[in-house]
């Protein structure tokens, strides 16, 4: 299935500058691994060693927090968007 991943402002030097990537994917973790194929070094920027969503980066799907949902499984359909979001900290 098609999916569109927005990325973040701050991970859009490894993208050449694209702020939206269409890749093929049947769940987040599909589409983060066609993100890295194709924009090798990104994963490390979201995945810890673990295989675990790294604690600053939020991803959604639609409007949808996907720690909420299936995590890293979280099932993608047609058309969808997966949204990067790193986390802001500050006071």
């Amino acid at each position: 299935m098609s999916v569109t991943v927005r990325i973040p402002t701050q991970l859009r030097a490894l993208t050449g500058g694209t702020g939206e990537v269409q890749v093929e994917a049947a769940s987040v973790s599909d589409a983060l691994a066609a993100l890295e194929a194709a924009y090798p070094g990104i994963a490390e920027r979201l995945i810890d060693d673990d295989g675990r969503l790294r604690r600053f980066v939020n991803v959604f799907l639609a409007d949808e927090d996907i720690r909420f949902l299936d995590g890293l499984d979280t099932k993608v359909g047609d058309g969808q968007t997966i949204s990067v979001v790193p986390a802001v900290a500050g006071g």
